[in-house]
């Protein structure tokens, strides 16, 4: 049964990624012989006809428009051509992508991939780092050089890697450790502060690592709980371990926490060993603690909203759905979020202790 609703999946996400490159009313047999042949980008000069249908079988209308388009890039450059929009409604001026394909039968067809939306993300990017820069002023800049460097290292080292097919815990581990020391070290600086954040965080990624595995044993979790997974197991011809990636998922996503959590513990002890010089050091490690479990739970809160956010509209169709909600929890997707959330918790959780203990023993006064 297994093995049935497994093959069920993949058939069936096979097909929804076979129809993305086509128009509502392409002939299936005829998608299975599309031939790509670019994707470039357009510009709508003239809206010829805009008219809402019925998707077939449901009561849910599309908005499907024919369009006049300038091809602004590839070997059709400078070309006027006439297409099917039913992706997303488009405006005279818009600047979009299109799939060029070839049918076996020699017919081109042009299809609306998706909006240009590069401008809006590089103003909204330069507006991040001015008002980062503006407030941090030098601590902004090194954090942003600190973010820059992260990218970085998951685009060209973790990502490559883990399709290379090496082992995805180990590797998100050491690329895990290399990210914490360009954040912790490039934005606080080279001190004793910043190797004691470093070394808690460290143990605590590692402790992470083995609760996040046991997790995914005990509620076999498959890594396909969302179709991005499913079309990368056809596009790699299913040579990557789907599983492991979703540890490694879980390991990276909780860096960030990890990481405030503890530079915020570091902080607090200094703070007190700078103020009071006569608190022993049982009396400095429950002071912080006391500011760590405070910390804590505005983290954990937002570590939840934050998956429950990204899996909202997941959420909303297995509420429409009228699915028990018992076995809305044990819907992969839902179980891949649940265990994600509880996980990062019990890890920025077990930050605290640690960092502290390690700050507690190993900073010394600092003498300015």
């Amino acid at each position: 049964m297994k093995k049935v609703s497994k093959i069920s999946l993949l058939l069936i996400s096979l097909v929804a990624l076979i129809s993305t490159f086509s128009g509502v009313e392409t002939v299936l047999a005829q998608e299975l012989q599309q031939d790509l042949q670019g994707v470039w980008r357009a510009e709508v000069l003239k809206i010829i006809k805009e008219e809402k249908k019925l998707i077939a079988g449901t009561e849910t209308e599309v908005i499907i428009q024919t369009l006049e388009a300038k091809i602004l890039e590839g070997d059709k450059s400078g070309q006027t051509v006439t297409l099917v929009n039913d992706y997303l409604p488009l405006q005279v001026g818009d600047s979009f992508f299109m799939n060029y394909l070839i049918t076996i039968d020699g017919n081109e067809i042009y299809s609306v991939r998706d909006i240009d939306r590069r401008s809006a993300l590089i103003f909204f990017t330069l507006l991040f780092v001015a008002v980062i820069i503006y407030f941090g002023r030098w601590q902004g800049l090194r954090s942003i050089m600190s973010l820059f460097g992260t990218f970085l290292v998951i685009i060209y080292f973790l990502l490559p890697l883990l399709l290379k097919g090496y082992p995805p815990v180990l590797t998100s581990s050491l690329i895990a450790a290399a990210i914490l020391f360009l954040a912790i070290f490039l934005t606080h600086g080279f001190n004793r502060e910043s190797g004691v954040a470093f070394s808690g965080t460290v143990i605590a990624v590692i402790l992470t690592g083995i609760l996040a595995s046991v997790a995914v044993r005990m509620t076999r979790l498959t890594g396909f709980g969302n179709e991005e997974a499913v079309y990368l197991n056809f596009a790699t011809l299913g040579n990557l371990n789907f599983s492991g990636l979703l540890l490694g998922g879980i390991i990276v996503g909780v860096l960030g926490v990890l990481d405030d959590i503890a530079i915020t513990q570091v902080a607090v002890v200094r703070e007190l060993k700078e103020s009071v010089h006569n608190l022993s050091k049982k009396e400095i490690y429950h002071k912080a603690m006391r500011v760590g479990r405070e910390h804590a739970g505005a983290l954990v809160n937002t570590l939840a909203l934050a998956y429950a956010g990204a899996t909202l509209p997941l959420l909303l169709l297995f509420s429409v759905s009228q699915i028990e909600f018992g076995m809305i929890l044990n819907q992969e997707a839902v179980a891949t979020e649940i265990i994600r959330t509880i996980i990062g918790s019990i890890g920025l959780i077990l930050t605290i202790p640690i960092t502290t203990t390690l700050a507690v023993y190993f900073l010394g006064p600092r003498h300015d």
